[in-house]
Protein backbone atom coordinates (compact mmCIF):
# COMPACT_ATOMS: atom_id res chain seq x y z
CA UNK A 1 0.00 0.00 0.00
CA UNK A 2 1.13 3.44 -0.22
CA UNK A 3 2.41 5.30 2.02
CA UNK A 4 1.86 9.08 3.43
CA UNK A 5 4.49 11.56 1.85
CA UNK A 6 6.51 8.93 0.24
CA UNK A 7 9.38 10.48 -1.66
CA UNK A 8 9.46 8.46 -4.46
CA UNK A 9 6.25 8.72 -5.11
CA UNK A 10 5.81 12.35 -4.58
CA UNK A 11 8.65 12.39 -7.18
CA UNK A 12 6.62 10.84 -9.68
CA UNK A 13 4.19 13.25 -9.39
CA UNK A 14 5.76 15.97 -10.10
CA UNK A 15 8.04 14.60 -12.96
CA UNK A 16 5.22 12.66 -14.46
CA UNK A 17 2.09 14.90 -14.36
CA UNK A 18 0.67 17.50 -16.17
CA UNK A 19 -2.69 19.10 -15.34
CA UNK A 20 -2.81 19.71 -11.43
CA UNK A 21 -6.24 21.15 -9.95
CA UNK A 22 -5.46 23.79 -7.50
CA UNK A 23 -8.39 23.93 -5.07
CA UNK A 24 -8.83 27.77 -3.08
CA UNK A 25 -6.79 29.45 -6.30
CA UNK A 26 -8.34 32.89 -6.50
CA UNK A 27 -6.87 35.70 -8.48
CA UNK A 28 -5.45 37.19 -5.39
CA UNK A 29 -1.46 37.38 -6.65
CA UNK A 30 -0.72 38.22 -2.31
CA UNK A 31 -1.84 34.55 -1.48
CA UNK A 32 0.54 31.50 -1.36
CA UNK A 33 -1.83 29.21 -4.16
CA UNK A 34 -1.45 32.16 -6.49
CA UNK A 35 2.91 31.73 -6.24
CA UNK A 36 2.19 28.26 -5.92
CA UNK A 37 0.55 27.99 -9.46
CA UNK A 38 2.64 30.18 -11.16
CA UNK A 39 5.22 27.98 -10.07
CA UNK A 40 3.78 24.77 -11.23
CA UNK A 41 3.09 26.92 -14.84
CA UNK A 42 6.84 27.65 -15.25
CA UNK A 43 7.46 24.07 -14.22
CA UNK A 44 5.62 22.43 -17.29
CA UNK A 45 2.00 22.03 -15.46
CA UNK A 46 -1.50 23.03 -16.73
CA UNK A 47 -2.87 24.63 -13.65
CA UNK A 48 -6.81 24.91 -13.15
CA UNK A 49 -8.19 27.12 -10.55
CA UNK A 50 -10.74 25.40 -8.33
CA UNK A 51 -12.59 28.38 -6.14
CA UNK A 52 -16.06 29.15 -5.76
CA UNK A 53 -15.37 32.66 -7.89
CA UNK A 54 -13.91 30.40 -10.93
CA UNK A 55 -11.66 33.54 -11.88
CA UNK A 56 -9.14 33.38 -14.69
CA UNK A 57 -5.73 32.77 -12.71
CA UNK A 58 -2.25 32.61 -15.10
CA UNK A 59 -4.91 32.68 -18.08
CA UNK A 60 -6.39 29.57 -16.50
CA UNK A 61 -10.06 29.31 -16.55
CA UNK A 62 -11.53 28.75 -13.00
CA UNK A 63 -14.60 26.12 -12.27
CA UNK A 64 -16.06 26.29 -8.69
CA UNK A 65 -15.60 22.63 -7.60
CA UNK A 66 -13.85 19.74 -8.52
CA UNK A 67 -16.71 18.18 -10.09
CA UNK A 68 -17.31 21.06 -12.42
CA UNK A 69 -13.77 20.40 -14.24
CA UNK A 70 -14.82 19.20 -18.04
CA UNK A 71 -11.30 17.27 -18.38
CA UNK A 72 -8.84 14.77 -16.49
CA UNK A 73 -6.91 15.76 -13.56
CA UNK A 74 -3.93 14.29 -12.23
CA UNK A 75 -3.03 16.08 -9.15
CA UNK A 76 -5.42 18.01 -6.68
CA UNK A 77 -3.70 20.13 -4.53
CA UNK A 78 -5.25 21.51 -1.74
CA UNK A 79 -5.05 24.99 -0.34
CA UNK A 80 -7.81 24.62 1.99
CA UNK A 81 -7.85 24.71 5.73
CA UNK A 82 -7.62 21.51 7.74
CA UNK A 83 -10.96 21.30 8.52
CA UNK A 84 -12.18 21.74 4.88
CA UNK A 85 -9.34 19.53 3.06
CA UNK A 86 -11.28 16.12 3.94
CA UNK A 87 -13.90 16.84 1.83
CA UNK A 88 -11.58 18.03 -1.35
CA UNK A 89 -10.15 14.90 -0.81
CA UNK A 90 -13.39 12.60 -0.90
CA UNK A 91 -14.49 15.30 -4.25
CA UNK A 92 -10.71 14.09 -5.86
CA UNK A 93 -11.62 10.54 -4.63
CA UNK A 94 -14.93 11.02 -7.11
CA UNK A 95 -12.67 11.40 -9.66
CA UNK A 96 -10.63 8.06 -11.07
CA UNK A 97 -7.87 9.54 -13.09
CA UNK A 98 -6.89 11.55 -9.73
CA UNK A 99 -3.34 9.83 -9.09
CA UNK A 100 -3.11 11.94 -6.27
CA UNK A 101 -3.55 14.61 -3.88
CA UNK A 102 -1.47 16.90 -1.97
CA UNK A 103 -2.00 18.85 0.98
CA UNK A 104 -0.57 21.71 1.41
CA UNK A 105 2.08 23.33 4.10
CA UNK A 106 -0.41 23.64 7.15
CA UNK A 107 -2.70 21.63 5.42
CA UNK A 108 -3.40 18.42 8.10
CA UNK A 109 -6.48 15.31 8.19
CA UNK A 110 -4.85 12.11 8.73
CA UNK A 111 -8.33 10.53 8.25
CA UNK A 112 -8.50 12.13 4.77
CA UNK A 113 -5.18 10.60 3.98
CA UNK A 114 -5.77 7.03 5.46
CA UNK A 115 -9.06 7.64 2.90
CA UNK A 116 -6.87 8.57 -0.09
CA UNK A 117 -4.08 5.72 0.88
CA UNK A 118 -7.07 3.30 1.38
CA UNK A 119 -7.99 4.03 -2.50
CA UNK A 120 -4.46 3.21 -3.93
CA UNK A 121 -4.14 7.13 -4.35
CA UNK A 122 -0.61 9.38 -3.58
CA UNK A 123 -0.75 11.21 -0.58
CA UNK A 124 1.32 14.04 -0.03
CA UNK A 125 0.24 16.17 3.31
CA UNK A 126 1.40 19.24 4.93
CA UNK A 127 3.96 19.81 1.96
CA UNK A 128 5.07 22.41 -0.73
CA UNK A 129 5.83 21.25 -4.68
CA UNK A 130 7.72 23.99 -4.59
CA UNK A 131 9.51 22.83 -1.85
CA UNK A 132 9.70 19.64 -2.81
CA UNK A 133 10.52 19.88 -6.48
CA UNK A 134 14.56 21.62 -6.02
CA UNK A 135 14.60 18.23 -3.65
CA UNK A 136 13.55 15.39 -5.50
CA UNK A 137 14.23 17.06 -9.37
CA UNK A 138 16.84 19.24 -8.90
Amino acid sequence: MARLNDPEEIRRLLAETEVWAVVGLGDHPDRPAYGVARFLQEHGKRIVPVHPDAATVHGERGYPSLADIPFDVDVVDVFRRSDAAGAVADAALERPEVRGVWFQLGVVDHAAAERVLAAGRTMVMDRCPAIEWPKLLG
